[in-house]
């Protein structure tokens, strides 16, 4: 009787689909009704609508502009083996970035009411099996939703500002102190943090123009450097073909870059979404790129190549040095440096409560209402807590030393695997619009731009697989140099387990079928609850509920 259920709900999703619209001047959200799995869509955002066009621009600076510029210039010389090959690579990176940006707006353009980013547009590509994606990507969301690596750059930042030694537990507590306050800041009003991220990003890339213009200054001859022409002699010597050295540089450099797609996760905040983000997502991203690009020919020209390499996560300190010496402009620009990565916090945890709402909303997580409530701030509060306990935990838990590359690296990994199957499933998605024969959206990226998206997407999950050069304990850790990788599959072994367990094996030892109901908040929000229906009444559930999980009147309308 269940098979023969859910054969006839399939064949009824697949002959029908449901437009969605919030205004006349939106396109309409054209949703396959195959497409059952997932948050409902929300026409009007409980959230409120505070993201401009200025906001989306700082919103994508303020997380790509935090720590990695200053902080991962070394590591990525330590892969790539050459000042000239160091310098591709941004250019690389940022070619990468412009290709993954173009699939984030393909998506917006087909959902340009859903906010979330990459937790709406996978469960869209991956309908099938139902509640996979959502689990899987859900799981590994939680685990990994923790800002710790920023938090304790910020903190080391402040310390050197503040000429005060470096402690452990001095950065530990100022970290967790500093987080603290802007999850505070977060919850309280979405209006002004947003205001406080655009404040913060205009002193960020103020401080980037003037390491650049200070470079130019530097190659001149101008400063008390001695030759600030050395590292561009012979550029690429020293150049390695080593494949995970290469692959770690890249994951580095995607790492800095990381945050051009920032604002598609407030989308459902933003009025006239594909047209504001068209405009003003490449355009932060090409910013951005120059700003990196400058700021790195200007470390070269200040400080010795083997500095660098060794500088760790304090490049940008060694810069001011070499060209103020041990002056109060030491200070004060290190403070600056502080106060970018306070902004980048601020922007990332914006974002990121966001996608954890998302996923409560899509009811793979347990207490769906908790996370998609909007109470009493008119904010996220849910998801802000979840993210302050585990970035706390992971600030304080792990041992100094090598946490901090192990940590940038575990959260890249799964999220090339994530990257790589929203590219793929774009090309479903398609085929699927053109079965319903929905019109033509917005925009729409070029196979070319998905191919390359695609092939650096497979070398990022490949070549960290290739043993260094110094052996299988010479990567940027000291200890296993792949460990990163295994740990990232492990977390998506351990979403895929849950998946098999809650969705498959507990229903059929359970004699029952999972079946979403769609829950309406008194704030706004919507939310769905994944319910346990005995397998004998299935038949009746699915006659009074439609295919999202809505009650079914007489009347055929919707409560």
């Amino acid at each position: 009787m269940s098979s023969e259920n859910e054969k006839q709900r399939a064949d009824h999703e697949k002959a029908s689909y449901v437009v969605e619209s919030v205004s006349d001047d939106d396109l309409p959200s054209y949703e396959d009704a195959a497409v059952t799995t997932g948050a409902p869509t929300e026409k009007i955002s409980p959230l409120g609508y505070h993201v401009d066009w200025l906001s989306v621009i700082f919103l994508n600076v303020s997380k790509m502009i935090g720590t990695g510029v200053f902080t991962t210039p070394g590591a990525i010389l330590v892969g790539v083996g050459s000042v000239g090959l160091s310098l591709i690579f941004w250019v690389i990176g940022y070619a990468f970035a412009g290709a993954s940006l173009a699939v984030f707006l393909e998506y917006a353009s087909y959902f340009p009411h859903r906010s979330g980013a990459e937790v709406a547009y996978l469960e869209k590509a991956y309908p099938r099996p139902r509640f996979l994606m959502p689990t899987v990507f859900a799981t590994q969301s939680v685990l990994l939703s923790f800002s710790s690596s920023n938090a304790i750059v910020l903190a080391r930042y402040v310390l050197v500002a503040g000429g005060l030694e470096a402690t452990a537990w001095r950065v530990r507590g100022l970290a967790v102190g500093v987080f603290t306050g802007i999850v505070i800041i977060c919850i309280i009003s979405t209006k002004w943090s947003l205001r406080l991220s655009n404040a913060i990003g205009v002193v960020k890339v103020t401080v980037l123009i003037f390491i650049a213009v200070t470079g130019f200054v530097v190659l001149g001859g101008h400063t008390r450097v001695e030759d600030p022409h050395a590292n561009f002699r012979n550029a690429f010597e020293g150049t390695t073909s080593n494949g995970n050295g290469l692959a770690t540089a890249l994951v580095k450099v995607n790492f800095a870059y990381a945050g051009y797609e920032n604002a598609f996760n407030v989308l459902n905040e933003v009025r006239n979404p594909i047209k504001t983000m068209k405009r003003y997502a490449p355009l932060s991203l090409t910013v951005v790129f120059i700003l990196y690009f400058f700021a790195n020919i200007a470390y070269f020209a200040a400080i010795p190549k083997e500095s660098i390499r060794t500088s760790k996560e304090l490049t940008a300190s060694l810069f001011f040095t070499a060209v103020f010496g041990n002056s109060k402009s030491v200070t004060a620009l290190s403070a600056l440096v502080a106060v970018s990565s306070f902004g980048n916090l601020l922007a990332v945890i914006i974002g990121s409560s966001r996608v954890i709402r998302e996923c409560g909303r899509q009811g793979v997580l347990p207490y769906p209402r908790f996370w998609a409530s909007v109470r009493p701030f008119n904010t996220p509060l849910g998801p802000y807590l979840l993210k302050w306990i585990l970035t706390v935990i992971v600030i304080i838990g792990p041992p100094a030393g090598d946490a901090f590359n192990f940590i940038v690296d575990l959260q890249s990994y799964p999220a090339n695997v994530f990257s790589f199957l929203m590219t793929v499933g774009l090309w479903f998605v398609r085929k699927r619009r053109a079965s319903i024969g929905a019109p033509k959206s917005e925009f729409r990226a070029w196979n070319v731009v998905l191919l390359f998206a695609i092939a650096v997407n497979i070398y990022l999950l490949v070549l960290p697989w290739v043993p260094p050069e110094g052996g299988i304990y010479a990567g940027d850790v000291s200890f296993f140099y792949a460990t990163y990788c295994i740990v990232g599959l492990g977390f998506l072994a351990v979403s895929a387990f849950v998946y098999l367990l809650v969705i498959i094996l507990l229903p059929r030892w359970g004699n029952y079928t999972i079946r979403q109901l769609l829950e309406r908040l008194p704030d706004g929000a919507q939310a769905n609850r994944l319910v346990k229906v005995p397998n004998s009444e299935l038949a009746e559930w699915d006659a009074t509920h439609d295919e999202h999980g809505d009650v079914i009147v007489k009347s055929e309308t919707k409560q």
